[in-house]
């Protein structure tokens, strides 16, 4: 198959599932030099997108729904479509405007008459984390090879932006700053506001600069359970937009959330991100482990009987604060 020159790659979809999108995006461009590529995602993951080098130019699924999907799609002439995340509006409209070659999964159904390149594989069953299993739609390229974690943690190509004067009001100098997100608007098994209370008294006032960061209606959930009152506690919920949060944790030193957006960007930013996971299949930390220089995953019990029967579990409530603490310095 010729190599392409103007790839679309459609994740629309969460911030965490983008982020482990962008290093594809990276080894795309260094297996076919000289490749553009188009990425289409939400309308709110579009300020991730627009930080990381490797993507040419961001398309929100909500401008496509907007305007005309099959004119915007055909005005691109990409040669390849891949549908890393199943949209079926956007495998139609994909093959109405013709893209030559739109690969997806065969696990849907409408791919079988939107895709004319399918792969089959199960994301929930295997072993592979959730960034290295985006590679198995590749196979019609050619691609050859599954990249390592370490690998794909080196290939964000994600820079934060500079921090304006909102961001810099969150932060003390000479101080080690650290964000805690403490939500995750139900996308992730939740380590438990007394655990965040209680390493926020853990960390030295002398010389951590704490954060807590999340949405207004987050904020409103956890106001009332952590002490935000301590002299080195600043609350960010419901004050940033996305574009300051990424610089905030760009500015920051470290990060601490369950499997969350926020914490992947960390990851990608080079900063200290420590995730903390219920060893459940499928969110295990196998599947969705934090990947980049300083990314940590936490477990209580890596065997935990009860999530290796596939029940719900609170194992992750007894990760020990106490070990987070250690782990931020």
């Amino acid at each position: 198959m010729k190599a392409p020159e103007h790839l679309v790659l459609s994740r629309p979809d969460s911030i965490g599932d983008v982020m482990l999108t962008l290093p594809m995006a990276g080894l795309l461009k260094q297996r076919f030099p000289g490749l553009r590529i188009t990425f289409i995602g939400r309308g709110y993951t579009a300020p991730v997108l627009r930080h990381c080098a490797h993507v040419d130019e961001v398309l929100s699924l909500e401008d496509l729904q907007a305007g005309d999907p099959v004119a915007i799609l055909k005005g691109l002439q990409a040669d390849t479509l891949v549908h890393v995340f199943p949209h079926r509006a956007v495998a139609r409209w994909a093959k109405t405007a013709e893209i030559p070659v739109r690969i997806g999964t065969g696990h849907r159904w409408w791919h079988w008459t939107t895709c004319n390149k399918r792969v089959f594989f199960s994301r929930r069953k295997s072993a592979l984390h959730e960034s290295q299993l985006n590679f198995r739609l590749l196979d019609p390229l050619g691609f050859g090879r599954m990249p390592s974690t370490e690998e794909l943690g080196r290939n964000y190509g994600f820079t934060p932006g500079a921090p304006d004067e909102t961001v810099r009001s969150f932060l003390r100098e000479g101080r080690r700053a650290v964000l805690l997100h403490p939500g995750s608007r139900g996308s992730a098994v939740e380590w438990g506001l007394p655990n965040f209370a209680r390493l926020i008294q853990l960390l030295d006032p002398e010389r951590f600069q704490v954060v807590v960061t999340g949405t207004a209606q987050e904020r409103s959930d956890y106001a009332p359970h952590l002490p935000l009152d301590l002299p080195h506690v600043q609350d960010a919920g419901g004050r940033l937009d996305l574009d300051q949060l990424i610089a905030l944790i760009g500015a920051s030193d470290a990060l601490v959330a369950a499997s969350t957006g926020p914490l992947h960007i960390a990851a990608a930013s080079g900063k200290r991100a420590i995730g903390l996971f219920a060893p459940r299949r499928p969110i295990h930390p196998g599947r969705w482990a934090p990947l980049g220089p300083d990314a940590h995953a936490l477990v209580h019990d890596p065997d935990c009987p009860t999530c290796a029967s596939g029940r719900p579990c609170d194992c992750i409530t007894r990760i020990a604060p106490e070990q987070v603490a250690t782990l931020l310095g």
